[in-house]
């Protein structure tokens, strides 16, 4: 963000000289065009009078028109200028993709990197150009990522980016899942609540730390099991509490935003799964994209039209 704040002092700085060196330009071309006052002494006929008058009225046409014409120029390339700003600037929007399986994309059969490989070509066809980092990691859960969140390559690419998009926690709900398979009750969901806000908070704090301007969005995650055990109440109320807990950290931050993905397959006729029955396939990846994508429109004023 440092360099992005350089970029843009030297850019408006370059704007101003700019501007200044034409206005003056402009200035001294009016001063030359200024006919010299005629000496009140020289004695001149009544047919001098009247040519002498003619000619200035037709200088003083033609001043205009060239005046006119300058004004013209200088607002022209004063456009251009601001144009050509604003699109380099457009251009350098840079955002970083970080979490678990689903923001790697796994479960993607056509290995187009899952919902950040379909923003990105959301993007490219609003005309949009971004840089996308994609740091997920398959099983990946919140004390993994927390620990990533020191890598350099993580840090400088986060330094850099105006958004930052998070997919976390499922991991951590299947590793409930294993450790207590054989006696598997609500009870450890509720008691490792807390502890995922903890963790979830530190790593928004993170973020933060290392870019306090870059927007965050923090995706929920849904039920991978309701496919096939969606007459299980407990499955969807686990889900539904962690993701409240995900709701609640992110409420407790300015420029974080949670973005909603417990209903994402539900009341949808055909196939959104991966053959794990568990990842979304290109499709289910695709109706999280253009969630997310609803989200980021009305952030960056991106033209719904495009």
């Amino acid at each position: 963000m440092k360099k992005k704040q350089r970029m843009l002092i030297l850019t408006i700085t370059s704007l101003l000289v700019l501007i200044l060196g034409i206005f003056l330009v402009t200035i001294n071309q009016n001063e030359e065009q200024i006919p010299p006052t005629q000496d009140d002494t020289t004695e001149t006929t009544e047919e001098e009078e009247i040519e002498q008058a003619t000619e200035e009225q037709e200088s003083t046409t033609t001043g205009d028109i060239e005046e006119t014409e300058e004004t013209n120029a200088f607002k022209d390339t004063v456009k251009e200028v601001v144009i050509d700003a604003l699109n380099f600037f457009k251009k350098d929007t840079h955002i970083t993709a970080i979490g678990d399986s689903l923001t790697q994309g796994v479960g993607d059969e056509t290995e187009n990197g899952g919902y950040v490989g379909i923003l990105e070509e959301q993007f490219r066809e609003a005309d949009v150009q971004v840089t996308i980092d994609n740091f997920g990691k398959r099983g990946n859960r919140t004390d993994q990522l927390l620990k990533r969140l020191e890598k350099e390559e993580i840090v400088e690419s986060i330094e850099e980016s105006q958004i930052v998009l998070i997919t976390i926690g499922a991991n951590d709900i299947m590793k409930i899942v294993k450790d207590n398979f054989m006696d598997l009750t609500e009870e450890p969901f509720i008691q490792e609540q807390e502890p995922y806000n903890d963790r979830l908070t530190q790593i928004i704090e993170r973020i933060q730390s290392i870019n306090n301007e870059a927007d965050i969005y923090l995706l929920g995650f849904y039920n991978p099991f309701e496919k096939y055990f969606s007459d299980i109440e407990a499955l969807n109320s686990i889900l539904t509490r962690w993701n409240n807990e995900s709701r609640v950290v992110a409420n407790e931050f300015d420029n974080v935003t949670y973005i909603p993905m417990e209903d994402i397959y539900q009341n949808r006729s055909g196939n959104f799964f991966a053959e794990d029955n568990f990842h979304p396939n290109y499709n289910g990846y695709e109706l999280m994209a253009n969630r997310v994508w609803s989200y980021l429109q009305s952030s960056m004023n991106i033209d719904n039209s495009q």
